[in-house]
């Protein structure tokens, strides 16, 4: 009796172990795959975190300038030109000497007995350039293809061509070639004058022969005014954007794949600074050059010089802002409408005129034919005056005329200010310089380190009024002429130009 108690125990304990082993391993199990659960849901949650700061740290991700450079570089252009030049050849020293035409022979000095040799070789260019029509227009700039024998056109995809010339303009730089092909891409012209200072732009060319080399930057200044030896031009676009030689004539494009210039020139001391024409101005020239194979640009006939502090106090110009008409050409369309000497340019077609380059910028961008509103202040009194713009007769400067010698004659009365010594015009005078005026007061010496000469007065000027006081005696320059601390503004004659003079 008692062991079946005993029995009965032990089994009931057994059982009782045994459900607890079996209640402690579910509940490991449980734990287990709900372990597991959390696990992949937290990776499942983190996943994209990681991969999404990935992506942020990828500099390339999202560039909009490697989709520009995409779409944008099949329809930029490598330019190659060959012109053929005359070259001077070494002339032989030892000409005739047996001994040296033995070793060295006549062709080693490049020629034949004695004499100065030439020959016809042929000088190879790069530039840049860019497709704009279907018809295989392509618009560059003009020094790439000047003077150019043979133009060869690369595209990206390696195809090559003969290209000619459609038309050139020297004045602007640029030039329109053309190509017959297929299939060919095209870049859209964009509105430059739209452009912000800041914007980013990419340039796209062949600097230096490295073909399809892609610089970006920044628009760095609009209107930039550059003068060199072959280059006088206002209304650069500035861009910080590399620009090397052979980038000449490609495009500079910005963000929404639209060209808004073309790069021209650099300053080869300087890092940084490259300039561009403006993609408006080369519109309405590519269409000219297209249609007429020149640019029938509009001509006015006119001298203008900024308007100074000393003009406005001396003349009592009742505006700040604008610029002064210098010279009017006689028979020009200025002079035929009405515009005269001491005229303040303030608008033209309703834009405000600021300065003097806004002057020639304007009258620049007008074609012949174009009539053209002037807003001037003359005598303090604002009017309007309406100008139909004459074409221009391309190239031609007036050489100035060069002071000739003193002759022994009897030396006229003269008097001196601010280092500059002045006598009374008479034919005398005329003849010894060569002046075309007959009035006024001719510069007959500046002394050295004066205040005239710092004011760039030259022997041989012809004053023609000090302080809007007409000059026509001694006595007219020794009452007029200001004192120390007193505005000084005149109008001198030189070389046939008449120009403003002026001084704080």
């Amino acid at each position: 009796m008692d062991r079946e108690k005993t029995f009965n125990t032990l089994k009931k304990i057994g059982a009782a172990v045994g459900g607890a082993a079996i209640l402690f391993a579910g509940g490991a199990f449980g734990s287990y795959i709900a372990g597991r659960q959390f696990m992949a849901k937290h990776e499942t949650e983190t996943a994209p975190v990681v991969m999404q700061s990935a992506s942020a740290q990828d500099a390339y991700t999202g560039n909009p300038i490697v989709g520009i450079v995409k779409s944008s570089s099949p329809a930029v252009v490598n330019i190659d030109t060959e012109t053929m030049v005359k070259q001077r050849m070494m002339s032989n020293p030892f000409s005739g000497d047996p001994f040296f035409e033995e070793f060295f022979g006549e062709e080693f000095f490049g020629g034949r007995r004695g004499g100065t040799q030439e020959r016809i070789v042929p000088r190879r260019g790069k530039g840049s350039g860019f497709i704009v029509s279907k018809e295989g227009y392509i618009l560059t700039n003009n020094h790439v293809v000047e003077g150019a024998d043979k133009i060869k056109v690369t595209l990206l995809d390696g195809r090559t061509f003969d290209a000619k010339k459609v038309g050139q303009d020297p004045t602007f730089d640029l030039a329109v070639i053309q190509i017959k092909a297929k299939d060919l891409p095209i870049l859209n012209l964009g509105d430059s004058d739209k452009t912000e200072v800041g914007e980013w732009v990419v340039a796209i060319g062949n600097p230096l022969g490295f073909e399809n080399s892609v610089t970006a930057g920044v628009v760095s200044a609009k209107n930039r005014t550059l003068q060199a030896a072959d280059v006088n031009f206002q209304g650069f676009m500035q861009t910080d954007a590399a620009i090397n030689p052979g980038n000449s004539g490609g495009p500079l494009i910005d963000l929404k794949g639209n060209v808004i210039g073309i790069n021209t020139a650099i300053v080869p001391y300087a890092q940084g600074i490259g300039f561009a024409v403006p993609i408006n101005m080369a519109k309405q020239i590519m269409d000219d050059l297209i249609k007429h194979g020149e640019v029938r640009r509009g001509w006015l006939g006119v001298t203008v010089q900024p308007l100074t502090a000393s003009l406005v106090e001396s003349y009592k110009i009742p505006s700040k802002e604008g610029s002064i008409i210098a010279d009017v050409q006689k028979g020009s369309p200025a002079d035929k409408y009405g515009l005269k000497r001491g005229d303040v340019i303030t608008a033209i077609d309703g834009k405000k005129i600021k300065n003097s380059q806004d002057v020639v910028f304007s009258v620049r961008n007008k074609l012949a034919g174009d009539k053209v509103l002037f807003e001037i202040f003359r005598d303090g009194k604002k009017t309007t005056i309406n100008v139909v713009l004459g074409e221009i007769e391309g190239g031609k400067t007036v050489k100035q005329s060069k002071g000739a010698s003193p002759k022994e004659t009897a030396e006229p009365k003269t008097a001196t200010k601010m280092g500059i010594t002045v006598a009374e015009n008479s034919s005398d005078m005329m003849k010894r310089y060569s002046l075309k005026e007959s009035k006024g007061l001719v510069v007959v010496d500046v002394e050295r380190g004066s205040e005239g000469q710092a004011l760039g007065i030259r022997q041989g000027d012809v004053i023609l009024e000090v302080n809007k006081v007409t000059m026509n005696t001694v006595s007219d320059w020794n009452r007029t002429m200001p004192s120390k601390g007193r505005s000084l503004a005149m109008l001198v004659s030189r070389g046939g130009q008449t120009i403003y003079i002026s001084a704080e």
